[in-house]
């Protein structure tokens, strides 16, 4: 069944659909983000006022690369810029099957008004810059893709049926 990894956009709710997935396979949880800040000993953003986005996207590979040796039925909850790599990318793909979770930009938008911890979104024109990223970024997710899951009004419940079927179809086949 080999993994499944969760990509998408900032506040597509790749954490929280992870934790639950995790839940429902008794498979291992990781979060990209959550592990990086482990060895950095500081936040994302704290990182990125150090040592800048470029040292950031580097340290992102070299943990994907780490991930592909592990053992297998792991849940990846990735970092919103991670698959944005051609070498990510695959390096995804080779980890497991790769689900874009897509939420609207609107949604984004909502989710996203409070959170202050966005190192991208930081400063004035906090809409405008999702907006653009979105857009930057949304295709490179879709190729980056091997199934897209759109995440508006749907309930986790929802969306983690959604991957149990694609990952029941996938074990079936030969």
């Amino acid at each position: 069944m080999k993994n499944i990894i969760l990509i998408g956009f900032m506040g597509c709710g790749k954490t929280s659909v992870g934790g639950k997935l995790s839940r429902a396979f008794d498979w291992r949880f990781l979060d990209t983000d959550q592990l990086l800040e482990e060895e950095f000993g500081c936040t994302i953003s704290e990182f990125f006022d150090r040592e800048g986005e470029e040292e950031f996207r580097c340290r992102e590979t070299q943990l994907l690369k780490r991930l592909c040796s592990e053992p297998e039925e792991m849940i990846v909850s990735t970092g919103g810029g991670m698959p944005l790599r051609t070498e990510n990318a695959a390096l995804l793909k080779q980890l497991g099957t790769v689900f874009y979770l897509k939420a609207s930009e609107e949604a984004t938008i909502a989710r996203l008004a409070g959170d202050t911890t966005r190192p991208l979104l930081a400063g004035d024109g906090r809409e405008d810059k999702i907006r653009r990223l979105l857009g930057e970024r949304a295709p490179k997710y879709a190729a980056a893709s091997d199934y897209i899951i759109e995440t508006d009004g749907k309930s986790f419940y929802e969306i983690i049926h959604e991957v149990e079927k694609v990952m029941r179809r996938k074990k079936a086949e030969p």
